[in-house]
């Protein structure tokens, strides 16, 4: 294929050129015949067009030149003609290679603009194309670079706080620096609790990397959501009522089933209800669940202080957290919503955010297990 290519490119100008002087010699004969047939029957009554056929025989008699000259217009006239042929052609080509000269130099904006048809015009085109996705890739690696950055930066300060912590007390301990049992005790637990932040970073941090590269490999199952949820539920009991939040769970079906990973699906609930206890104001904690078309969805809606409306669009990035509940300094790794997103997006299901002046809702939909679906319609339809 790629050498009948160029031979095809090798021939098509030889081939130009051909008909080129096909052309012309064809239409110099047609006008010498016509000009000499026009010229015996009214050579004798004058005129302009005789009188230039005198002065051309004159030219050719007094320059010596005689036939030669036939073969100079036609070579001249078959060059013209050959060009207008394809002109196009290489003004597409130069067109190109300035346009790809610039692309070049850094200018991605740069777009062919061909005005001819062919494979000439498929090469601009198909070059228009590479530029455009070489630009988006361009776009891509720079804000890779800069949420790398970004990654760096956030994972050293939130490494460097609580080990500075941890450093401290514990060099106020290797220096026997105080007063009694006590306050020992004191240090020591202060240090313990540092290094569980910083454990619970490293970790989540670890699980996030592995989410995102997909690495992580789902141990899927059929579960029903209800009774897992319920399951979560009753977990956090202790924490609701030390937070003194009380939570209200409203399940319109008794079964929702899906297919997944039931720890990774544990985790992300857990995180999204660990959110509304921390950041929720009110005493009121909602869990909904119920089916919406092919879906089972599970609100989880917190009350109070809610996330202003600039933001909600970066709550599930990298260690990104509300300014005011970072001001809280409740030891969160910032990476708890990111994790929760990955785990949802990894069993095929879509989490939103929404906040307003009352509430904030974090909604959850997860795609029913399909069969289940099918055979809940067919056992409807035999009752009809």
């Amino acid at each position: 294929m790629k050498n009948k290519k160029a031979l095809y490119y090798a021939v098509l100008p030889i081939a130009y050129f051909i008909l080129s002087l096909i052309c012309v010699s064809v239409t110099f004969v047609v006008l010498k015949i016509s000009l000499d047939i026009y010229y015996r029957y009214n050579s004798q009554y004058g005129g302009a067009l005789i009188d230039a056929i005198n002065f051309f025989m004159l030219f050719k008699a007094q320059s010596g030149l005689d036939r030669n000259l036939n073969y100079v217009i036609i070579a001249i006239c078959t060059f013209i003609v050959y060009y207008l042929f394809m002109r196009k052609t290489y003004v597409g080509l130069a067109k190109i290679v300035d346009a790809t000269n610039q692309m070049a130099a850094g200018d991605l904006d740069k777009t062919i603009d061909i005005d001819c048809k062919g494979d000439t015009k498929i090469l601009g085109d198909n070059i228009n194309i590479i530029s455009r996705l070489l630009k988006d890739v361009t776009v891509q690696e720079r804000k890779a670079q800069q949420t790398k950055a970004d990654l760096i930066t956030n994972v050293s300060h939130d490494l460097r706080t609580p080990l500075t912590s941890i450093k401290g007390y514990l060099g106020l301990i290797n220096e026997d620096n105080y007063r009694d049992e006590v306050q020992l005790r004191y240090y020591v637990d202060i240090a313990y609790e540092k290094s569980k932040e910083l454990e619970v970073l490293i970790n989540d941090l670890f699980e996030l990397t592995k989410v995102q590269n997909n690495s992580i490999i789902l141990d899927k199952m059929e579960i029903n959501l209800v009774e897992l949820l319920n399951q979560i539920i009753f977990q956090f009991g202790y924490q609701f009522e030390s937070e003194k939040i009380k939570e209200r769970s409203f399940f319109s079906e008794d079964k929702l089933i899906i297919s997944a990973d039931p720890n990774k699906l544990v985790r992300a609930f857990q995180n999204l209800i660990n959110n509304g206890i921390k950041y929720g104001t009110g005493e009121f904690l909602d869990i909904y669940a119920y089916k919406k078309n092919e879906y089972a969805v599970v609100d989880v809606i917190s009350y109070g202080n809610p996330i202003p409306s600039v933001e909600l669009p970066y709550i599930f990035d990298r260690f990104y957290r509300v300014e005011k509940s970072r001001n809280k300094n409740d030891g969160g790794s910032g990476l708890g919503l990111a994790i929760t997103k990955s785990i949802v997006t990894l069993h095929g299901g879509i989490i939103t955010a929404q906040s307003d002046g009352e509430k904030t809702i974090f909604k959850v939909m997860l795609p029913l297990l399909q069969d289940k679906i099918k055979i809940k319609k067919s056992n409807v339809e035999k009752e009809l």
